[in-house]
């Protein structure tokens, strides 16, 4: 079983390849905008892809391809598989699937729904309990004090929960092409910001500040 010790560690391998590491990340996503917008030529190119469905559901099987090949590589470069990337991969999947094999392209629409929606739980649910759980994906990265952390899994709980949302009013009001432009280009951005602006918080709590000032 993969111990937790791999998320809140980074290793040398996703030092020395960073760069990989988001293009893993990123490289599904640019594939099922690629597959959207030219889901028509890709059918007429390779008139296989028509078993699949309609330009959506196209960008739906390449994407679940893409997603497959980027934990694999993540697996053999890295030597494990980080949560949120799994647990994304496995719905992606399971909601990717049923799109296709239903001919019905809600599934996927509804797959930042039901990802966002499980892991901002996951954190508030976490910190009922008394557990920080962003500390398993985010401690490699800094060292925050205990305040800190239930801080900022708080937050990062609810903006979860705000994506969620988000991404029903955004698929269930606008065209294909829009939520699709959403998904890929939108909700990166606003994931950046968001990010960005929990550096204060960051470092006020960050156990390096702290041991600075108490130097």
């Amino acid at each position: 079983m993969q111990s937790l010790e791999s998320d809140t560690v980074a290793t040398r391998a996703e030092k020395q390849h960073a760069g990989l590491k988001f293009a893993l990340e990123i490289g599904p996503l640019l594939v099922f905008f690629f597959g959207n917008l030219r889901g028509e030529w890709l059918v007429q190119t390779f008139p296989s892809l028509s078993v699949l469905g309609g330009p959506l559901l196209v960008a739906t099987g390449l994407f679940m391809a893409a997603t497959v090949l980027s934990l694999i590589v993540s697996k053999i470069v890295f030597k494990h598989l980080p949560v949120m990337p799994f647990v994304s991969g496995i719905v992606v999947l399971i909601f990717g699937g049923l799109s296709i094999w239903l001919q019905d392209e809600i599934f996927i629409k509804m797959k930042p729904t039901i990802v966002n929606t499980l892991f901002g739980v996951a954190l508030l649910v976490g910190l009922m309990f008394g557990k920080s759980l962003l500390g398993y994906v985010f401690n490699a990265a800094f060292q925050l004090t205990e305040e800190g952390w239930r801080k900022l899994t708080l937050r990062w709980g609810i903006f979860f929960l705000f994506l969620a949302v988000l991404n029903e009013v955004v698929w269930r009001n606008f065209s294909d092409a829009v939520w699709v432009n959403f998904k890929v280009w939108g909700t990166m951005p606003i994931t950046i910001a968001f990010t960005l602006a929990q550096m204060p918080l960051i470092m006020k709590h960050s156990l390096d500040q702290k041991n600075e000032d108490g130097a």
